[in-house]
């Protein structure tokens, strides 16, 4: 590094945003995160006697301290410690990294400690170049990513790595993190006079979402664009609080955990019967930018899935209203997308559409077995094969029912469908079981009818 080198990253430090200037350089100054970096864990051990031998992965949501505790790594140990972004670093990099870390070892007898933010952005070719160097111990993988590296990082990485899982910080966090941020002298705002009211601090830590950067963000701009008054003093009030961070950044993206996690909460409310939880799922994923259409997707199969026929009309009202969705779009569709949530958590429960799985399971199991004959289409062959032959035409009869014959040769009296006792299938029971009774009288075989509901 040279004068100038040395000149443009005192620059740059100077220049930081709030957030990077503020960033702890020892294990002490972290902030949250205490499963994992707290006194006497696993990770603070390592940390602390710089033996950090084995790989790890930090995952978490974004502004949880991942970088932060690589940093804190790059501090304390006497390994050399490398950075790179998947974001800007290709295989080219890696390998430069790679010989750079064999000629440490080689000529110094120097570990090498390789930091990689954002590895989940690295295809499975980039991340298998890591492999061999990581198994053999020449370099100490540091791995930092927002999606669950059990999906997006290769298991052989995975297996070879500790995860470790950040969560959000607390609101007790994020006014800690800003409070030192008022009050450092070096890196903050504890050279200027600076008045925050407690209510303009709590809407920041709030609105933040349990996400440092964002928090501290919001502080810098609210400062920095706020005038001091006659006295000198700079008041930030809530309302700056507030057009400083405006809306709350909701931690979703339609390919990580949050997507899969929140619509199972959405459909675990509705099949729940949770009405309110269910609109609580529903408007975090709108306000995240959702396609409306994946939504009522999966209303239209819960429909299906969990009410079924104990309200038929449950199916008719989800593709209503993903029709209706079609003609209207956005805002006012969510009017019948919000209906249709409402009417299906409000619905009584079945899941006995289900049973198509039994009746696959005997097919999958003793194979598919041939049409009664009586049951063939006697259009093309009735005369030469008798297809045909001997069905009994349900409407010649009172009722427009009549006992015969339906399932193949050898399953006559089999049940795969079992009505629940809830709604609509009450009825549905009723029926059934006067039915079931009467064919397998005609058919000359026990009744098999029996009192298996789904409730």
């Amino acid at each position: 590094m040279d004068l100038f080198d040395h000149t443009l990253n005192e620059e740059l430090q100077s220049q930081a945003p709030l957030a990077a200037r503020m960033r702890p350089k020892t294990v002490d100054e972290i902030v949250g995160q205490q499963h994992i970096i707290g006194k006497g864990t696993l990770l603070r051990r390592a940390i602390e006697a710089d033996r950090l031998f084995s790989s790890i992965i930090l995952y978490g949501p974004p502004g949880t301290g991942k970088t932060t505790i690589a940093q804190v790594i790059a501090n304390t140990t006497n390994a050399h410690f490398v950075t790179l972004s998947a974001v800007l670093a290709g295989v080219a990099d890696l390998r430069t990294a790679i010989q750079e870390a064999t000629d440490r070892r080689k000529y110094h007898k120097t570990r090498t400690i390789l930091f990689i933010d954002e590895i989940h952005r690295w295809n499975k070719a980039q991340q298998d170049a890591l492999l061999p160097k990581v198994e053999n111990g020449l370099i100490t993988l540091i791995g930092a990513t927002t999606q669950n590296p059990y999906f997006d990082v290769i298991k052989a990485l995975v297996s070879r790595s500790r995860i470790f899982e950040l969560k959000p910080l607390s609101q007790e966090d994020i006014l800690t993190l800003l409070q030192r941020a008022l009050t450092d002298e070096e890196n903050g705002y504890g050279l200027r006079q600076i008045q925050v009211e407690a209510e303009a601090l709590n809407h920041l830590a709030d609105i933040s979402g349990g996400d440092a950067r964002n928090a501290l963000n919001a502080l810098e701009l609210a400062v920095e664009t706020t005038l001091p008054k006659e006295d000198g003093v700079t008041y930030i009030t809530l309302d700056i609080a507030q057009e400083s961070i405006q809306r709350r950044a909701v931690l979703y993206d339609k390919t990580d955990d949050q997507h899969y996690d929140t619509i199972s909460a959405f459909i675990k409310s509705v099949r729940g019967s949770d009405p309110d939880a269910a609109l609580y799922w529903l408007m975090k994923m709108i306000y995240a930018g959702e396609d409306p259409r994946f939504i009522l997707r999966r209303l239209i199969i819960l429909a299906s899935e969990d009410i079924g026929l104990a309200d038929p009309r449950a199916i008719l009202v989800a593709n209503a209203a993903a029709q209706n969705f079609e003609y209207i779009g956005l805002p006012e569709g969510l009017y019948p997308i919000a209906e249709a949530t409402l009417y299906l958590a409000t619905a009584p429960k079945s899941n006995s559409v289900g049973a198509y799985f039994e009746a696959l399971k005997e097919i999958e199991t003793n194979g598919a077995k041939p049409v009664p004959i009586h049951l063939m289409d006697p259009s093309r062959d009735a005369k030469g094969f008798g297809h045909g032959q001997g069905y009994d035409y349900p409407h010649n009869h009172e009722g427009h029912w009549t006992p015969q014959q339906y399932l193949p040769d050898g399953l006559e009296g089999r049940q795969f469908y079992h009505p629940s006792s809830i709604g609509y299938e009450v009825e549905i029971a009723e029926r059934l079981k006067r039915w079931r009774e009467e064919q397998a009288r005609a058919l000359g075989k026990p009744s098999s009818e029996d009192s298996k509901t789904n409730q």
